[in-house]
């Protein structure tokens, strides 16, 4: 794992220095707060309320998100149009609410809408960042997943916003009241079926190739494979490659479409035996190379409620450390996971594809260890446990 990861590591400084000989990469700005700020207003208490026809947003280039104090149930559906212009002084660039046309430039910038045009208008759920951020532009229909607080942005860098002149008006119109009033998705429910028994039938730990335990299965999901692949998409995760020959042709691919390239794969894991069925990351563009909300998914023997179950082992990667099986150089994971599996939570449920979730303790809660690597991690010993909405896809 070490060798791979270090191998994708080079693979990727060879191709920065590639683009700074273009002259295209420079240091990017302090852009890593593209959350929207907080608010105190919570969207629980007005969410419950009827919303008004229309409202009338101005959303200032020099802000990165502004709040809409437009507090939605789930399935409220708006009309978005918007019109005005802001200018980049610097770059005397001038543009309306669809943005730039991306250039080279744009792919070391960490931007809400990675692919979106570079100052496109967008729009997100929620002031935590979790939510995936779309893209408005000038006009589109959207209709909310959950009950949230709608912000409306940039798609920006702070530094963008600090040379930003100008605003755009944004005219919504209701155009369905929601129904769903449960903030950021269902509320924890009992499930009868995770039982003890079955827990205690479940792998506890993910193994490397030389049969070590490694990280802990903290995730189980419920629902037919289609409905997996559906709602991690959904919420912004991809699939990631599967060989460092498919990430060194998929990394230069998008770098000449201009788009940012975010499926750099993982090592290989055991559950079951086999190698994981799926790989999902959700990454920085800029900081894909070290830093990264990542997991892995296997299909289990079982079945709950008549739906297959899904084991789940989801880390959070934030740089490197020393791998203590071979010297090599291998990713370092935050020790409290916890932290992972319910930003695994937030993601998955803001989608509206959750029907149900709660979080379970096996009889023996694993509380801490050490990955396959060395490193440590700490939990409460708690597994989530996600119910997918039933699809029309197939097994």
């Amino acid at each position: 794992m070490g060798r791979r990861n270090h191998t994708i590591a080079r693979l990727w400084a060879v191709l920065a220095s590639t683009l700074a000989l273009l002259g295209v990469l420079h240091q990017s700005p302090n852009a890593a707060a593209q959350t929207a700020p907080t608010t105190s207003e919570p969207a629980a208490s007005a969410a419950a309320s009827s919303l008004k026809s229309s409202y009338t947003i101005e959303v200032d280039g020099s802000k990165e998100w502004v709040d809409t104090k437009i507090d939605m149930r789930g399935g409220t559906k708006l009309k978005m149009t918007a019109e005005g212009t802001i200018t980049y002084s610097d770059k005397r660039k001038t543009f309306g609410p669809e943005g730039i046309t991306r250039s080279f430039a744009d792919l070391i910038h960490d931007y809400a809408v990675p692919n979106g045009a570079h100052g496109e208008l967008i729009g997100r759920l929620g002031s935590n960042g979790v939510y995936e951020a779309f893209e408005v532009g000038k006009s589109t229909t959207y209709t909310a997943p959950v009950a949230e607080r709608l912000f409306l942005g940039i798609n920006q860098s702070m530094r963008d916003a600090s040379e930003a002149e100008g605003s755009f008006r944004v005219t919504i119109e209701v155009l369905e009241q929601g129904s769903d009033a449960f903030i950021g998705g269902p509320t924890e429910s009992s499930i009868p079926e995770m039982n003890t028994a079955l827990l205690e039938s479940l792998p506890r730990r993910v193994s490397d190739q030389n049969h070590d335990p490694g990280d802990m299965v903290n995730i189980l999901l419920v629902g037919t494979q289609d409905e997996v692949v559906k709602t991690f998409t959904s919420a912004g995760w991809v699939q990631v490659d599967k060989s460092v020959g498919s990430t060194l042709k998929e990394g230069l691919m998008d770098t000449f479409q201009k788009k940012d390239y975010l499926t750099m794969p993982m090592s290989i894991l055991y559950l079951y035996d086999r190698p994981q069925d799926y790989g999902f990351a959700h990454a920085e563009p800029v900081r894909v190379v070290m830093s990264r909300n990542h997991l892995r998914v296997w299909k289990s023997p079982k079945e709950v409620q008549g739906r297959p179950l899904w084991c789940v082992a989801a880390t959070h990667d934030i740089g490197f450390e020393r791998d203590q099986r071979n010297n090599g150089l291998t990713h370092k994971i935050d020790p409290e996971i916890d932290g992972e599996r319910e930003y695994v939570n937030q993601t998955l449920s803001g989608t509206g594809l959750v029907a149900a979730r709660a979080h379970v303790s096996p009889a023996q809660p694993l509380t801490t260890a050490k990955t396959a690597t060395g490193g440590e991690f700490h939990s409460d010993g708690k597994i989530l446990v996600l119910v997918l909405k039933k699809g029309d896809a197939g097994k």
